[in-house]
């Protein structure tokens, strides 16, 4: 595994083209975001995003599979937002948010079983640099801590270690939150349903 610190909340632009060149290659990565520490691939990436699956633990038949995205703009060509989701993502993004949305037909087969797509826009300038500098999004999944050692899922330390045979590259933003993100499902954006409360507060 390959540690590249960033310094101060400080984006590193060449950790980030090198991290970027590895979610190319189909490697997984970890990264901070405004909560959690986050794996991370290609979301276009079927292989990358099997890999990801199983090494979290997800069935993506059953599981809500989520994405990092630069901005909104980017997260408009993978899910279907209308005016009054847009109004809803203005207001909370970047943010400690997951928001449920319909999927576009533009994301891979493996979310082509499910018909939503959660997506994240961070307050954390080095997941929305990845996201925007690989010119897609992220599948994300944040990072379970090791059974003996609950704390350290927000120590990048210890999870170089726990993740040492399975990741290609972990982006040390220094210690993280040990709280995820809100969740929150706008299919129906004119009656958003909080599914779980997390760092971020909702009030619509």
């Amino acid at each position: 595994m390959q540690i590249l610190k960033f310094y101060d909340g400080s984006v590193n632009s060449r950790h980030i083209d090198a991290m970027a060149d590895a979610l190319r290659r189909g490697d997984i990565v970890i990264y901070p975001t405004d909560s959690l520490y986050a794996l991370g691939c290609d979301a276009l990436n079927q292989r990358a995003i099997e890999r990801l699956c199983r090494l979290k633990g997800l069935n993506p038949d059953k599981n809500l599979l989520s994405i990092v995205c630069a901005d909104i703009s980017q997260a408009a060509e993978y899910a279907r937002i209308d005016n009054r989701a847009f109004r809803i993502l203005r207001q909370y993004l970047p943010g400690p948010f997951t928001f449920i949305l319909p999927a576009s037909t533009k994301l891979p087969k493996v979310f082509k079983g499910r018909k939503t797509v959660g997506v994240r826009i961070p307050h954390n300038r080095i997941a929305v640099s990845l996201a925007d500098a690989l010119g897609a999004p992220l599948l994300t999944a944040s990072v379970n801590p090791p059974a003996e050692a609950p704390g350290s899922i927000a120590d990048p330390d210890a999870l170089s270690l726990a993740y040492s045979n399975d990741v290609a590259v972990l982006a040390d933003g220094g210690i993280g939150h040990t709280e995820p993100s809100t969740i929150v499902d706008i299919t129906d954006s004119s009656a958003p349903v909080v599914l779980r409360q997390g760092l971020g507060q909702f009030e619509e």
